[in-house]
């Protein structure tokens, strides 16, 4: 079920493209998907009595256990949709040779970023702005 919405992604991301009537210089317009979720351990301590005052007045209270817990949380990458490429981008693809060595990244492409990357962009609703460097992996 997740494949097909990715596809539906997709090709909303080439139409929406198709309707922006400027291009970017260096940065990639993308579209976060849902976040993706993760199990995390947490620690805490656990007191192991109630708290008493010690020869100072000082109430002090021993942590000598730690509790874990396992909970779900947002992960600190996220899915993106790649709506439109920067001409700097295009332009190294006009050099056979440099082409051969780069992967090509389009519109329509699902990306990985760290969730924090990047500028956000309000002339297109939930969309952000980011660097080739701030792509860490392409969806197979």
């Amino acid at each position: 079920m997740e494949e097909n919405k990715i596809i539906d992604q997709s090709a909303v991301a080439e139409s929406v493209a198709n309707k922006i009537s400027y291009d970017f210089l260096d940065y990639f317009l993308v579209k976060p998907l849902d976040a993706i979720k993760v199990k995390k351990e947490f620690s805490k301590p656990v007191a192991n009595d109630v708290p008493k005052k010690d020869a100072n007045g000082i109430e002090a209270q021993d942590f000598d256990k730690v509790e874990t817990e396992v909970k779900e949380v947002d992960s600190d990458y996220r899915k993106v949709v790649v709506i439109k490429t920067p001409l700097s981008y295009e332009a190294q693809f006009k050099d056979e040779q440099a082409a051969s060595v780069l992967t090509r990244i389009k519109a329509g492409d699902i990306v990985i970023i760290k969730d924090t990357t990047g500028l956000r962009f309000d002339l297109l609703k939930d969309s952000r702005l980011v660097r080739y460097y701030d792509i860490l992996g392409i969806e197979k």
